[in-house]
């Protein structure tokens, strides 16, 4: 059975009112009474959809779009298809944001527990064999399998789903979140809070609303104190067997591949992707928009800015590959001893008696 998801979808509206509540203008030819039902990417828009762009870099995305309409600076606009209702604003992403807070008014203040509910909502199912220790809070119509403990003072949001034979440590807190069998949370994870979007301005900065999930599959381990973001509109994805240590911190919209090994203390930006066996050193990290590819291994305190190749082994910062860093470090050792060495055989000031 589909999940039912998460946040509820107000709507539809008609493009005249998107356009009001979004602060746009409908370009020429573009029909007021169109009905939009939902925000979505480019890529995954539909008919009845309304998306933005406001990177170049995305193009590609726009050119091949199904949406119904989208938000587009006005540089862009002869770019937008001849079949997608052009909405012009010279800030496409605070129109947006304004969108996805139209469409979506509880992402902005999401519920964990249902006010004046028993501790453990009455529409939770959980199967048999349960273990639910004290203090724990568990919302309405979640799920949790067979063999499972959950630990005192954990928190399980509303409609989250917990598999089989999992642990879930002491004073964690999931929402928003899908998770497989055997996963290990280890005390005080966050799961599923929203991720770091803000549309920036001289203004201020508008808060973007995320409505994402994150999928955890079988057999992860996660550790004490780190965090993972729900995805924005896409999902935030963590696959099977992976083991991430303490203090990680993972962005919004992030995919990790299966088996990966991410160390203490680092932190992987949003919409990053990881392969399959990737290894991420201690307190390193990637900015946002790569790929890591398989088998790749990022040394500690390294931080890539662009995309690695599989199998590749990353060092320092910007991070390059392990032998060019070696390389060059080995160089800067002999300019350093050959300048020590300079100094001290070069001649000697005198002092007069």
């Amino acid at each position: 059975m589909e999940h039912p998801g998460f946040f509820e979808r107000t709507g539809p509206f008609p493009l005249s009112e998107v356009a009001r509540a979004t602060g746009a203008e409908l370009a020429p030819g573009a029909d007021p009474a169109l009905m939009i039902d939902d925000v979505r990417s480019l890529s995954d828009a539909r008919s009845s959809s309304i998306s933005f762009i406001d990177n170049k870099k995305y193009l590609t995305q726009l050119d091949s779009t199904s949406a119904g309409a989208c938000l587009v600076n006005p540089a862009l606009v002869a770019r937008v298809p001849a079949a997608t209702a052009a909405l012009i604003t010279k800030q496409p992403y605070h129109g947006f944001a304004r969108a996805l807070a139209l469409f979506y008014p509880s992402a902005m203040q999401p519920m964990v527990a249902t006010p004046g509910a028993p501790a453990i909502d009455p529409s939770a199912r959980l199967e048999e064999g349960v273990l639910i220790e004290p203090g724990v809070v568990i919302g309405r119509e979640a799920e949790i399998g067979a063999g499972t403990r959950i630990a005192a003072g954990a928190i399980i949001g509303a409609r989250v789903t917990i598999g089989r034979n999992c642990y879930i440590g002491a004073a964690s807190t999931i929402t928003h979140a899908l998770i497989g069998d055997r996963a290990i949370i280890h005390s005080g994870v966050r799961i599923g809070q929203d991720g770091f979007g803000f549309a920036m301005g001289a203004g201020g900065h508008l808060k973007v609303p995320q409505i994402g999930r994150v999928i955890i599959q079988d057999d992860v381990e996660i550790g004490a104190n780190t965090t993972i973001d729900r995805g924005a509109l896409k999902d935030t994805m963590i696959g099977e067997g992976t083991k991430i240590d303490n203090l990680v911190q993972i962005g919004h919209n992030v995919v990790v591949g299966r088996h990966c090994v991410i160390v203490a203390m680092c932190g992987i930006s949003g919409s990053t992707e990881l392969g399959d066996y990737v290894v991420m050193g201690g307190q390193s990290g990637t900015v946002g928009h790569i790929k890591i590819g398989t088998g790749a291994q990022i040394g500690g305190s390294s931080h890539p800015a662009h995309d690695v190749p599989p199998g590749a082994k990353y060092f320092g910062t910007p991070a390059k590959p392990l032998r060019e860093t070696a390389r060059e470090q080995a160089l800067i050792k002999r300019l350093v001893a050959r300048e020590k060495s300079n100094n001290d055989d070069g001649p000697k000031g005198s002092s007069e008696d």
